[in-house]
């Protein structure tokens, strides 16, 4: 019998196990235009206090009378579905907060104030979820994963962070710069800017510790887009850097001298120290994130620039006031939106009183949070999504009940 023939089988057998390995890469569908979900298009926010929506209740500021600032009332952080508690308590993720852009566009907000890259259980026991996968099997999941079990079934086309501020201690740097001015006279003044507890945040090691992790936490939001089905050109990222919320010493309309730009103000700084707020720790922080957006590798991304969108309207600058000094009766009224702070006021466990949170100290007000609504829509440019630095170029407010800001 000839040999040739004992073979068949085998070669045959092989290329049927070869045909049955291609068949499958051959016949793969191309990636759909879309996300795993379908639906309309979503955009996510994942990060801290400054894309949460912290403060987001509060339009203005008033020592007189809290009802003149309050524009969103004791429920603004209530996110759950029936709009009776918070989804996860101290995260304020307020209604005013950017991610509700709108035009045909859904949103999603999953920031949480207090949070840093990593999962974390702040000092008061409340959750904090990171950029990370954490998940105790208790309901306390990361925002990264929580970002993938959302992705898997909905249209995610944006996810927009802002991490980073309280890697570097945003809050204790805030509690000893104030703790600083209101214990040591004005014809000797501690100032916080020397301070080893506050000079530790900002030692070229912790930059570099702090830029490695942010730069870890955008990858964990691209493995999480992978993870719930996405190619990379399927979503963008979109990442935003921190706002200035205090003028440099030139611009504050309070003396140093007593203690007015604390109990009236809300604004307890040296002049020294909100120079080297603006000038050192403000432009360390935002450079960290920039350079953790090259180092994490995600392409598919850009930057939204938004230090100077509170420049002219920050808190205890000159040119806006509290509504009893700028005699207006609530945020309400007309002109309030120029006339008002879009920054509120730094509060005190031994002075915060009525509705206020002291988490609330220092972040950007109702008005800021629409401000940047406009900026993130701009940025979202119809789906063709553009970074850029967003700034504020008139008065007033714009049809949208926005006030005037320009992407550029």
């Amino acid at each position: 019998m000839p040999p040739t023939r004992r073979r068949t089988a085998p070669v045959l057998g092989l290329l049927a196990l070869l045909a049955a390995l291609v068949t499958p890469v051959l016949a793969a569908p191309a990636a759909r235009a879309d996300g795993p979900g379908a639906g309309s298009p979503w955009v996510v926010t994942l990060g801290d206090s400054f894309i949460s929506g912290e403060a987001g209740r509060w339009a203005g500021s008033s020592n007189a009378s809290s009802t003149r600032a309050d524009a969103l009332g004791p429920t603004a952080y209530f996110d759950n579905a029936t709009h009776t508690a918070e989804t996860t308590p101290r995260c304020h993720r307020s209604a005013s907060a950017e991610a509700y852009i709108g035009a045909g566009v859904q949103g999603l907000d999953l920031a949480c104030s207090g949070a840093t890259t990593s999962t974390s259980t702040a000092s008061d026991g409340s959750f904090k979820p990171g950029l990370d996968f954490a998940d105790d099997g208790a309901g306390h999941v990361g925002q990264a994963k929580t970002l993938q079990t959302f992705a898997a079934s909905h249209d995610v086309k944006l996810v927009v962070v802002s991490i980073g501020g309280n890697d570097f201690g945003f809050a204790s740097i805030i509690q000893q710069c104030v703790t600083d001015f209101l214990t040591s006279p004005s014809w000797w003044p501690d100032y916080c800017r020397d301070d080893a507890s506050v000079t530790a945040h900002f030692t070229a090691a912790n930059v570099a510790a702090v830029r490695a992790a942010v730069a870890g936490a955008l990858r964990n939001v691209r493995t999480a887009m992978r993870g719930a089905g996405y190619g990379d050109a399927q979503w963008r990222l979109l990442v935003q850097t921190y706002p200035s919320p205090l003028p440099s010493s030139g611009g504050n309309r309070y003396s140093q001298s007593g203690y007015t730009r604390q109990s009236t103000g809300g604004c307890g700084f040296w002049d020294a120290d909100l120079t080297w707020a603006n000038g050192t720790a403000l432009t360390t922080i935002d450079a960290t994130v920039r350079g953790a957006l090259a180092d994490s590798g995600v392409t598919n991304s850009a930057l939204l620039e938004l230090a100077h969108t509170l420049d002219g309207r920050r808190l205890c600058e000159r040119g806006v006031g509290l509504y009893e000094e700028v005699g207006l009766a609530s945020w309400q009224s007309p002109g309030a939106v120029d006339r008002t702070e879009w920054v509120n006021q730094i509060r005190t466990v031994s002075t915060v009183t009525g509705p206020y949170y002291v988490q609330e100290s220092l972040h950007p007000n109702y008005w800021a949070q629409l401000g940047y609504r406009s900026c993130l829509r701009q940025a979202w440019n119809g789906g063709a999504v553009r970074g850029g630095t967003c700034t504020r170029t008139g008065s007033g407010l714009t049809s949208l009940g926005e006030p005037v800001m320009t992407l550029q």
